[in-house]
């Protein structure tokens, strides 16, 4: 690892949705959820240490009861928040209505998944109706400046591929997006993050149910990059999981791979001098961050 610059935290596993690519497996049925205790702990790790990026998600992280609270801690010591978020939930009620203004308010930074800019793929993708709500979300979000020309708002977009290949280009598949968006919704945002789908989860589950899991694997392998390496996510980064355990990545958080054993492995004991000395606990799966110009959670990691 080199330094740890961003603390990914994990809230809970409750969601709206329930996607079928979700490495994490959320759903409305999951009642995991972090708790004000644990996050606590968390705001004294970023206090002390040089975090300078908290990224939040889920799940639905909205939907975690002390979600706001959460934010508006991380705010007051004056670290960047990003929020990952499915955009559908903030359709979903009066309540939720209301977090455009509380996100442009502590100026978060937004990361959303769209994974078309049709509504056929991306409803196959996440389910009947979620493209429309999509875009009800966005248009929610640039109404409050987010991804509009001269706003500090950062608006991102995630793609994940419908199938088992690995994402197109991000560059040419970003410009495709913003004239769609554009044109028939007059939708602003920043950048297109493109993630290559992870051999874990009900992701796996669909591979095998297809018959494809060797096929993947061996794309994934024999599309290794090397060039990829320096940017992966897990050399900057500490996950830490809904009840507090930390990981390298969200990836083996969802895998209980935790970081390695001799280095703190949860939140309260959280040393970052001890935890700049761990080795990276490595699967299968890495192979996904690794294929062509990599996948990490700031999308393509070799342009």
């Amino acid at each position: 690892p080199v330094e740890t610059e961003i603390l990914q935290v994990n809230v809970g596993k409750m969601c709206n949705q329930t996607c079928e690519h979700c490495h994490v497996d959320a759903g409305p049925d999951r009642q995991e959820i972090m708790t004000r205790e644990t996050m606590k702990y968390c705001l004294e790790a970023i206090e002390n240490s040089s975090v300078h990026t908290v990224d939040i998600t889920g799940g639905a992280p909205e939907m975690n009861p002390d979600f706001r609270w959460f934010v508006e801690e991380v705010s007051k010591l004056g670290r960047q928040v990003m929020v990952r978020s499915n955009l559908t939930i903030l359709t979903v009620n009066k309540t939720y209505r209301t977090l455009p203004e509380f996100f442009a308010r502590h100026r978060a930074t937004i990361v959303s998944s769209l994974p078309c800019y049709t509504a056929e793929n991306t409803d196959r993708q996440r389910g009947e109706g979620v493209f429309d709500r999509s875009i009800e979300a966005l248009q929610m979000l640039n109404a409050v400046g987010y991804g509009q020309p001269g706003s500090s708002l950062q608006l991102h977009l995630v793609y994940n591929p419908l199938g088992a290949v690995l994402p197109p280009p991000q560059e040419k598949l970003k410009s495709d997006y913003q004239r769609v968006l554009k044109q028939q919704f007059g939708i602003d945002f920043n950048d297109l993050y493109c993630i290559t789908n992870m051999p874990i989860s009900r992701f796996l589950d669909y591979l095998k149910s297809q018959g494809k899991y060797q096929e993947y694997m061996e794309t994934l392998i024999h599309a290794f990059n090397p060039a990829a390496l320096s940017g992966l996510m897990c050399r900057n980064m500490i996950s830490v999981g809904w009840e507090g355990s930390l990981y390298d990545c969200d990836f083996n958080q969802m895998l209980e791979l935790k970081v390695e054993s001799g280095a703190p492995r949860h939140i309260r004991d959280f040393d970052l001098k001890e935890l700049s000395r761990r080795q990276i606990v490595l699967n299968q799966h890495c192979y996904g961050c690794t294929a062509g110009a990599g996948s990490s959670c700031g999308g393509e990691i070799v342009g």
